[in-house]
């Protein structure tokens, strides 16, 4: 038995992706699509696959050679592209003696191809399409005896799998020229009924030529391996998608039976793309903390690629709906006190161990980072693009300076996770539980509090915000003068964190169109005149006459 691959093509519905990675080699459960048609071939006793290149060839070649199966593979590079039927027919020296598969290198299917290849044989054909009902692509026409008619019906037709057994004698019907597609071909053999349909039924078929496609598949896929079950299956499986918030990542339940799990899709993750190191970041950080036991979600497996992580389901509830649900302080307080000795571990469990390597950003909360990533932020999406003022930051710069220093002054240093606030952080059985830990870097233990006393959906009252504050230095054990510099770092954290608060959510409403956001604009606001007017306000004087203006 033997097989053709196609796997030339430019990837045209994927761009720009394919334009650094052929689609070939895209993963689906971190397997390349060429390896799971290799696979698949391999276990049904194929002893000779062809693989037709252009687009990207070295990289399909270099793949295959690392390959350890024990049967013949053979690249087949076409230095001119030659279309679907020019690349059977570029094969036919190899192809001439037997019944061979032809197979797209773009699909996941559940079809039993030992099934196909006895059928074939059996038909007195010379070519088998295995078709399927899926409705977007059903164009192929088969008469009652099951002879396919036409490939271009709007009616009671079905869809071609990409998956084809032919027999050599095909060869005699190919034209005189190098390039042309197989439908040319087999248009002219339904006349003379030498097409068959293999037709299937309830079995799971994906092509991935588009991102959506992709993306979908390796969900679907990745649930099934994660819930143990086989292809057939996948259309059991219950996929919810959650309500999203800042981050352009979807998120996902998948459910089968009593079971579910939640599902992060990163988007696609190019090697060295942004979303790459995210993920990347993701993933490592998040293993990290677990094994330190802090309490985050446990990543039960991942595609690099296709950007989708599995993740333990935490369930529906973040500290901000609890929180406004129980609307009672002394509730607040204890809750709170239990997110702050998370906050903790997070900091001192989590700095044990950590490489600074896994970070995705910078490695360090720097005076770099806090200049560039949230006072001209803050200048840019809320003073210029949302508030419309032409003041330039230049003239800010001096007090930008100052408010950096002062933020990694007498900083506690830990891991900092950088977005704890009320939405990233769950409840599950009374426990918080960290999400969103991909911007954890080295930094001060200051920011992350000031991230959770500040955070504008839930608005603490400031006696509350002071029995935190007071619970945080005792558990430390500081002496007076220890306190006065850790709050000291901590007011001007919190300066740090409304600064970018206020150019998250302007970035957000006016170009990510995310409207919601905009509803705490007034509250990032309030709580920025409360910072400032608490902090040496002569060392600031612009910033504090712009802020009180506002």
């Amino acid at each position: 038995m033997k097989a053709l691959i196609l796997s030339a093509g430019f990837g045209t519905r994927l761009l720009p992706h394919t334009k650094k990675v052929p689609k070939p080699l895209f993963t689906i459960i971190s397997i390349p699509l060429l390896e799971h048609a290799i696979k698949t071939l391999v276990d049904i006793g194929c002893e000779q696959i062809f693989i037709n290149t252009h687009h990207l060839h070295d990289q399909i070649e270099s793949f295959v050679r690392q390959l350890k199966y024990k049967v013949n593979i053979q690249i087949i590079f076409e230095p001119v592209i030659l279309d679907t039927g020019g690349a059977i027919a570029n094969a036919k020296p190899f192809l001439n003696d037997s019944p061979f598969f032809v197979i797209n290198s773009d699909i996941i299917s559940s079809v039993d191809l030992n099934r196909v290849y006895t059928f074939h044989k059996k038909s007195n054909t010379l070519a088998t399409l295995v078709l399927h009902d899926f409705d977007r692509f059903n164009r192929v026409e088969i008469d009652d005896n099951g002879y396919i008619q036409n490939f271009d019906s709007k009616k009671n037709a079905l869809a071609f799998t990409g998956i084809q057994v032919l027999s050599p004698q095909i060869y005699d019907y190919f034209p005189d020229k190098k390039a042309f597609t197989s439908i040319e071909v087999y248009q002219d053999l339904c006349r003379k009924n030498l097409v068959k349909a293999f037709v299937e039924k309830n079995i799971f078929w994906s092509d991935i030529g588009t991102k959506d496609a992709y993306s979908m598949t390796s969900l679907q896929i990745l649930s099934a391996a994660q819930f143990k079950i086989k292809y057939d299956k996948i259309k059991q499986l219950q996929i919810d998608k959650l309500a999203g918030d800042g981050s352009d990542r979807n998120w996902y339940r998948v459910g089968y039976k009593d079971q579910s799990f939640i599902l992060s899709d990163h988007g696609i993750c190019i090697p060295n793309s942004v979303e790459h190191l995210q993920l990347d970041a993701f993933v490592h950080i998040g293993n990290h903390l677990f094994s330190k036991k802090i309490d985050v979600p446990r990543i039960l497996n991942h595609d690099a690629l296709s950007g989708m992580v599995i993740l333990d389901d935490l369930g529906d509830v973040h500290l901000e709906t609890l929180i406004k649900q129980k609307n009672n302080a002394r509730f607040t307080v204890k809750l709170y006190k239990k997110v702050i000795d998370t906050l903790i571990d997070f900091s001192i469990k989590g700095f044990e161990g950590f490489k600074k390597e896994w970070t995705c950003q910078t490695e360090t909360y720097s005076k770099k980072l806090i200049i560039e990533k949230e006072c001209q932020y803050f200048w840019e999406a809320f003073v210029q693009r949302y508030l419309k003022k032409t003041i330039l930051f230049q003239e800010f710069l001096n007090e930008f300076n100052h408010i950096a220093d002062h933020a990694l002054k007498h900083g506690l240093t830990g891991l900092m996770h950088r977005d704890l606030q009320s939405r990233n952080i769950m409840l599950k059985n009374g426990r918080p539980f960290f999400i969103d830990f991909q911007s954890a870097r080295q930094g001060p233990l200051q920011y992350d509090l000031a991230s959770l006393l500040i955070d504008p959906y839930v608005q603490l009252n400031t006696q509350i915000k002071k029995d935190l504050l007071q619970y945080t230095t005792n558990k430390f054990k500081l002496t007076p003068k220890e306190t006065l510099n850790f709050l000291d770092c901590f007011h001007y954290c919190c300066l740090t964190r409304n600064l970018q608060i206020l150019g998250a959510f302007s970035f957000l409403s006016l170009v990510k169109k995310k409207k919601h956001f905009e509803h705490y604009i007034p509250n990032a606001v309030h709580s920025l005149k409360n910072i400032i007017k608490d902090l040496d306000t002569d060392r600031l004087p612009k910033l504090s006459n712009l802020v009180q203006t506002l």
